[in-house]
Order: C-alpha cells, then structure tokens, then sequence
C-alpha cells in the first residue's frame, strides 16, 4: 500500500457488531458504531491534509502512546453526542472517563465506580492500567502504522478497528507489573486472563 492509499482508513464492518452484548449506562450498539465511523472520518480528512503538505500521517509521526490516547479520548469525547445518558468526565484525570448523565455537579468526578473507562490500544490483549480497581472497561484495539515503522521498513498500511471489547471487572481482574530498580517506566496494572475473557466474551465489534 502506498502513502497517500494508507491515508484513507479502512471502513467499519458493517456485519461485525454483537448486537446481543452487555452496555451499561443506557449504551447501545448504534452509538458505539457511529462514533468509531467520526474517528475514521476525522482521520482520514486529517491525514489526507498533511498528505498535501508532504507531511507524514499522524499515527506515523506520534509517540505510539499519545497515538493511543487520543483514539481513546475521541471515543469518550464524541459518544456523548450519541448517547445522552452518559457524560464525559470534565475532572482532570477523573475516574472514569464517562459517568452516568447528571450525576455529578458539572459532570465532574474524581473517581467513581459507576461510568465507563475507556482505552484504545495497538495491543489485542495484555491492556493495562495505572490503578487496579472496580471498573467497566471498554478497549478499541486497532492496527495502524506508528512512528517506528519507517525506520523498521515496515511498509504505509492504513488504520482499521480490529475490535472492541469490554466488561465489568474487579480487582481481582488486574495484576501489578513489577519494574527493576533502574527503570523509569511507570508501575502499571495489566487485565490478567480472567478479565480478558470476560471481556472477550462481551465483545461489541469484530472486524472480518
């Protein structure tokens, strides 16, 4: 696939939605599949901008996690615009990222346990988190070029959704990942097994 082809993402499988999953908070398929159909639009129209400049796309030139971040803060961002029974979390570094409409004063909530965390991950498991808790979690996993490929020689591929999962978990559903004592990297909690079946068996979106 060429560059300016890769700036153009691959269409949602109209046929890969469960229709018979598990939402909460007033949620339904159509309004998942609308906002995953924006990011696509965004984008595209975004990518097919600096296309004209002779610029890279954006996924090829962001840090893979902020690549990442913003998918999933699109997702949680524009999902209230389908769904008016949940809000986006207006607390900084509130917990989670959407809480139930209305419940809290300005829509703000440190952290909470009813509401949906939202991530969006390269990773088709192994997702992680900084704390272990009590928590819906939904995750957009999706394939796309990162800023690494070009100087691996991997070749321009476009953006797709691969799938979305998500379930309630509990504590017992994350594990600590330990760090050496020269390491940088921040202490996270990854979904272990148990709360990646849970979620797998939850599915929303499967791609074909």
């Amino acid at each position: 696939m060429d560059e300016f082809t890769a700036c153009t993402p691959i269409p949602l499988d109209q046929k890969g939605f469960n229709k018979n999953m598990i939402l909460p908070c007033g949620l339904k398929t159509s309004h998942i599949q609308s906002t995953m159909a924006d990011f696509l639009d965004f984008l595209g129209f975004l990518n097919q901008q600096l296309n004209t400049r002779q610029l890279p796309r954006l996924e090829s030139f962001l840090m893979p996690a902020n690549f990442s971040s913003m998918v999933g803060e699109f997702m949680s961002a524009t999902i209230p615009k389908y769904c008016k029974t949940v809000a986006k979390n207006t607390y900084h570094n509130g917990h989670p990222d959407l809480v139930p409409a209305g419940k809290f004063a300005k829509e703000a909530c440190q952290h909470g346990t009813e509401g949906i965390e939202i991530k969006a991950s390269r990773h088709v498991s192994g997702w992680q988190g900084h704390n272990a808790e009590d928590a819906w979690l939904r995750v957009f996993v999706f394939a796309a070029n990162s800023a690494r490929d070009a100087s691996l020689e991997i070749e321009p591929k476009a953006f797709r959704f691969l799938k979305v999962v998500g379930a309630q978990l509990k504590k017992s559903d994350w594990a600590f990942s330990g760090r050496s004592e020269t390491s940088r990297r921040t202490i996270t909690a990854s979904v272990t097994r148990t709360g990646y079946q849970k979620m797998e068996d939850n599915w929303i979106y499967r791609s074909k």
